[in-house]
């Protein structure tokens, strides 16, 4: 039987190995967790989201949103784990994120083509083909083979995790539930701030320690970047991002001068984590800084947020379009180790990589997703973006050919999408063709 080797049981490597393991190829899946584990994760369960837990819009306005349903055309095992363990967050799509793990590590485990080895991968293998995926928290050891694989050093970045907070410490008498824009309860715990208070959460913010992460402050990326950061900008930077106030009002009576607001983290509803509030605080400042904001006042602090070494390549000099090495024809990467941003982007590029490698395994050519889907799209930027300036990037319509016809902005996502997903329909029969 045809076999792979698959290094990360991330949202990447769990999406590869299922796609390989349904095209009847042997995947040995290695996982270090949870005999060594990572500054950033808790468990050893598979497809484990260790930032927020949400995938983001769902809806098809949005490019992320439209990457969702392609991926649902060509049957995502995270998509199918994240539909069945979805929780109430308006437009976005956040799960459950045991639920959503369990899912995904049950289904592997008990896979007839799937072999899980619990222990640390610390080299390329050069004896089987392989799909490296071992995500933003590559070990120590792999990373030098990888800087190996490559022949230069690999780029780094920062990520930063939210505080997450039970319900019940809440105080109702101050916060409400709202979803900007929509009359009604939403899903959404706000926490509304007068100029004062806001003033008094800024000033303590922006001169409050940090744990010390030495020279790669600098490199953190946008789309995750710490709240202080943020912060030190401008006093209205906040205002203008996470702590937007518009449209989340209380009632005509009660303008805020900002709004912090707490997503769902859990099926039962009984935590929270507070949107947009990643950090590399100190624990102590965190809980000082969070018991500052109203209603917020006694609340008890589940997980503190926490900061964390990501790794991704220069992959223009190093990755095809099909997530292939340029290097050799034999090694695959998927994930944030190739500079795709975002849980989804994550697991769509171990689709691409699943299909190609199950596709060099049995004779066939490398597929080129369409470039009109965003699937495609994102893989034709993480290989053809300019090198000497390459950033990790989340799924969006800039990165798709033009449409060749003028619409107003809100036609041309939709045009955009309906564009991405006839095209995804008339790819399916090509993939396994």
């Amino acid at each position: 039987m045809r076999s792979v080797k698959i290094i990360g049981a991330g949202l990447a490597g769990s999406e590869a190995a299922y796609q390989l393991a349904k095209r009847g190829i042997h995947v040995t899946l290695y996982e270090m967790r949870p005999k060594k584990t990572t500054p950033a994760h808790s468990s050893g369960l598979f497809g484990e989201l260790v930032c927020s837990n949400s995938l983001r819009s769902d809806q098809l306005k949005n490019a992320v949103g439209v990457m969702k349903e392609e991926m649902r055309l060509l049957d995502s095992l995270i998509m199918k784990a994240a539909d069945k363990t979805r929780l109430e967050a308006g437009g976005a799509l956040a799960v459950d994120r045991e639920q959503f793990a369990d899912y995904i590590t049950n289904v592997l485990k008990n896979h007839k083509n799937v072999a899980i080895v619990e222990e640390e991968a610390t080299e390329i293998p050069k004896d089987s083909p392989v799909i490296v995926a071992s995500g933003p928290l590559t070990s120590d050891a792999l990373f030098s083979s990888v800087q190996a694989h490559t022949d230069e050093d690999s780029l780094f970045f920062f990520d930063a995790v939210a505080p997450i907070v039970t319900k019940d410490s809440i105080d109702f008498s101050i916060a409400y539930f709202k979803n900007r824009y929509e009359e009604g309860e939403g899903h959404y715990i706000n926490c509304p701030m007068d100029k004062n208070q806001y003033d008094r959460f800024y000033r303590t913010l922006i001169t409050s320690p940090t744990v010390n992460v030495r020279d790669f402050e600098d490199q953190v990326f946008e789309a995750c970047m710490p709240v202080e950061t943020m912060a030190k900008r401008g006093r209205d930077t906040l205002r203008f991002g996470p702590l937007k106030p518009v449209g989340l009002e209380k009632d005509s009576e009660h303008k805020p001068h900002a709004v912090v607001q707490l997503r769902k983290d859990d099926a039962r509803g009984n935590l929270y984590n507070l949107v947009g509030f990643q950090t590399h605080l100190t624990f102590p400042a965190q809980r000082n800084l969070l018991r500052m904001i109203p209603g917020l006042e006694n609340v008890e602090i589940v997980r503190y947020g926490v900061m964390h070494r990501n790794t991704f390549l220069n992959a223009p000099k190093h990755l095809h379009a099909t997530y292939q090495s340029k290097h050799c024809a034999d090694v695959f990467f998927a994930g944030q180790i190739t500079g795709v941003e975002g849980y989804v982007e994550s697991a769509a590029s171990g689709i691409v990589a699943g299909v190609n490698m199950a596709r060099r395994l049995t004779g066939k050519s490398m597929l080129r997703f369409p470039k009109t889907t965003v699937i495609g799209a994102q893989a034709d930027y993480i290989a053809s973006a300019n090198p000497k300036r390459f950033q990790p990037m989340n799924a969006n319509f800039g990165l798709h050919p033009e449409l060749g016809l003028k619409l107003p902005k809100r036609k041309r996502k939709e045009a955009y999408a309906e564009r991405a997903i006839d095209a995804m329909k008339a790819f399916r029969s090509e993939i396994d063709a």
